[in-house]
Parts: C-alpha cells; structure tokens; sequence
C-alpha cells in the first residue's frame, strides 16, 4: 500500500510510491499526457498521467474534471527541478486516480475579478495560491509572536472580551446588550493585564479586538488580532528595546521559514533581510519638523526623497501633509515618515491630549506623554502603539476625571496604584497590519482569513 504523505513532505520520498489527498488547482493536457496540478493544503504540486498507464474512459473523464475537485492520486515520486509547485522541485507519476467529489461550476475562474466579488467568495479565494501564501505567513507570525513571548518568560493570560468600560475612548465601541445592563466588545486587553503583572511579573494576551472605527482606509478593519505584552519594572526606554527585538525576532522568522511563500508573493524580500534591532527614534517634535520641512519642499517643487533616494510615493498634494503640533498622525503623515528609512522607526513622545487616558506624562513636560508608535517601513504606518503607564494613584484619577470617564467602572484599575504599584510598560501589535507590511500587501482585508470592515460583514 502507498504511503499517505504531504506534498511538503515528498522531498522525503523519491523513488516511492505515495498518495496525495487534496484538490485539483488546475490541469492542462497534450496529446498523450495530462498534468494536474494538485494542491493539498501543505503545497502545490504537479502529477502527470501518461495515458497507457490508464484506460481511455478513465482518461478522458479526468481530462474535463472541473477545477477545485477533491481527489487522491497515487504514484511514484520523482525529483524534477523543473517542475512547477510550491515549493516546488518534485512531480508524481501517476498510477491510479480517484475522484472524491467532483466540483461543479466553481465561480473563481483564471480570469480577472473585481475585489467585492472576490470577498464575497472569500470562502473560496483563500484556496487560490496567493491567499495561501500570505494566510501561511500570518500563522507563522502568530506562532513566531508566541514562541519568542514564551521564551523571554511572559505568560499568556486570558483577558476579557465583554468589558464594562473603555480603555481607549468611547467613540469607537461595539455596545452590546449584556442581560440588563451595557457592555462593550473589548478594544484592548491591556488594562486587565496590568493587573496581572502584579501578579506574574511579565504577561501577555492575544486575541481578537473591536474598533467601531468608521474608517475605510486599506489600514483599518473593525475586528483584528492583536498580541499585548505587560512588563512591571519597565520604563518607556527598556519597552522600545524589547519591541525591536520581538519585531525582528517576528521578520526574520517568516524569512527563514516561508520562503516558499513570499516566492509565490513576489515579496522584495531585500526590504525585509535588514529588519533588525536597532530601529531609529525620533521626537515627536522632529517629526513634525520633518513633516513640515517635506511639504514646504513639495510646495517649492524641490524632490522629497525616501531613504534609498527615490521620490516619495503616496503623497500627491502637499496639503495631504498639513498637520499641526498637537495633533495625532494620519495615515499620509505616516506613509512619508515611514519613507525616509529602511527600517521601522520609533516616533516617541506624543501629545498627551491624542493619547489613551493612562499614559504617563513627562513630569518637566505633561503635556507630552512616555508614549511610542512603532511605524513600519514602505508606507505601512503603525504596527505597534506602546507606552510607559501612570503608576500613580493620583494622577491617574485626576486623567480619568479630565475625560469624564465613570470613575466606579474603573475603581478595581485605581485599586492597582493602591497596592504596590510600580514603574510598568506596554504595548499592542496589530497582527492584520503586521501581516500586511511583511507580505508587502495593498490592503489589509487580504490580512485576515474572513476580514469585517466597515461595510463587510459576509461571510
């Protein structure tokens, strides 16, 4: 009997007989032969039929098996570098065929279709090669995040989904019906993480979080994966130290483990090999400088040039630049920050008026919080937002009281700075946005298996 492998696993196999279970991608056929291209979730790769290994009604039927079919194939491993696959290298000679189910009328053909049909196939598009590539990638960074949070002694903590208050503005929540009261799909993990780094020292969650955020940029979604590390004993300084190494950890990862995948990408895998710590920092206030020093150029006609002396791309109009200090970044303000180096940048020091309620300000400056994005290069923007927290009891009520945000939904996270409270750091990665940037995708809905946006909730 054959042995039942993976196509990932035929390397191991040469000069065997094996059968493959999966479906079938595509087929062409010539004269006397019939090449399936079989793929089985592990890869793709090509089987050939030679018809006097078949009997003709056997091999006409497979001639007009309809695409995305369920099928085993069986037969003898052969090394071939020119075969096509992923990853490629290896092809099957067929011996025996056996159709599982034949699909009929499948509606994703080879030609062109418009983006709204194609996630309303989502169902079906995540099976085209592409889709897998990059839906590969993204379990590598899950599993990447995980492995390096483990490893460097964090414990992964289960945080709430259902929450009674806020944790980052109140314009942006999902309000759901919670029996006879008010609840809220959770925005954030973090402030039930700091109380557990009272009790575990260095903590993480990872889960889904809810933006109710009516934006359709190609950055945003409504529901997204994000990873929130906790540190007790961390200022703003020592948490930028361990987001550089968690990101290049991450990178250099996906570049070790799926290069199979960002071939079939076409990623520029050149922009990637270079991510490792350290990354540059700049103020808040240089770059609003560099902000407003690039637009007066644009204005005088003068080139603005990226890091590697290419114009910047993604900025049309100078006005798309207008911003002034105290206000938070926009998607255009970070796609030409992001252009002027090769690696992520760190932009430190936000107003605090932009910033979430519990972060710490500068005591010589409180108008500026110990806060940090971490910006991706190409135009990406924001992959990470982080900050040194308020340990103070204090100062943090009177921070809740300037928001007018209900102080008893938030008396058990003042009761945190009560007892034993200390120095504390922490952060957000957005996985969808991470995903994105690595595979070097235009739109952040191709980031997520079933992405939910603004006006997509199917299916």
């Amino acid at each position: 009997m054959a042995t039942v492998t993976s196509i990932a696993d035929l390397g191991r196999h040469v000069g065997e007989v094996v059968t493959l279970q999966g479906w079938l991608y595509d087929k062409t056929h010539k004269g006397k032969l019939i090449f399936l291209q079989v793929r089985d979730g592990s890869g793709r790769c090509q089987c050939v039929m030679f018809k006097g290994d078949f009997d003709e009604a056997t091999f006409e039927a497979l001639k007009s098996l309809p695409q995305e079919s369920s099928l085993r194939v069986t037969g003898a491993v052969k090394a071939e570098p020119r075969a096509p696959g992923v990853p490629g290298g290896f092809e099957l000679a067929l011996q025996s065929v056996e159709v599982v189910q034949a699909a009929q009328d499948y509606p994703i053909t080879p030609k062109e279709h418009g983006v709204d049909f194609l996630m309303d196939q989502r169902h079906l598009w995540i099976r085209s090669s592409r889709q897998w590539a990059l839906l590969r990638i993204r379990a590598t960074i899950m599993r990447a995040i995980r492995g390096w949070l483990d490893g460097a002694g964090y414990i992964e903590m289960s945080t709430p989904v259902l929450t009674p208050a806020a944790a980052e503005g109140t314009s942006n929540l999902f309000e759901v019906d919670y029996f006879e009261d008010k609840a809220y799909l959770a925005q954030t993990g973090q402030l039930y993480n700091e109380a557990n780094i009272f009790a575990f020292g260095k903590v993480y969650c990872f889960g889904p979080t809810f933006r109710a955020e009516k934006s359709k940029t190609r950055r945003h979604l409504t529901e997204f994966w994000m990873v929130e590390p906790e540190i007790a004993y961390c200022d703003l300084d020592q948490l930028l130290e361990i987001e550089e190494q968690f990101v290049s950890y991450i990178v250099q990862t996906v570049l070790r483990e799926n290069v199979a995948e960002l071939k079939v990408l076409e990623r520029d895998v050149t922009k990637l090999e270079n991510i490792m710590a350290p990354f540059p920092r700049i103020s808040y206030d240089d770059a609003m400088a560099r902000l407003k020093q690039m637009q007066a150029d644009m204005r005088a006609g003068v080139p603005v040039l990226r890091h590697d002396g290419a114009p910047v791309q993604g900025i049309d109009d100078p006005a798309q630049l207008d911003i002034e200090w105290g206000m938070d970044f926009g998607s255009p303000h970070e796609t030409a920050l992001t252009q002027l180096y090769a690696k992520p940048v760190f932009i430190v020091g936000f107003p605090t008026a932009v910033k979430a309620f519990y972060m710490e300000p500068y005591p010589d400056r409180p108008e500026v919080c110990k806060s940090a994005d971490l910006l991706a290069p190409e135009g990406y923007g924001e992959i990470i937002g982080g900050s040194e927290r308020i340990s103070d009891h204090d100062v943090l009520l009177q921070r809740i009281r300037e928001q007018s945000l209900p102080e008893e939904n938030y008396r058990w996270y003042l009761d945190l700075r009560r007892f034993g409270s200390v120095p504390h750091s922490g952060f957000g990665l957005g996985v969808e946005r991470t995903v994105a940037w690595i595979c070097g995708l235009e739109h952040i809905r191709e980031a997520s298996p079933f992405p939910r946006m603004l006006n997509r909730m199917y299916p």
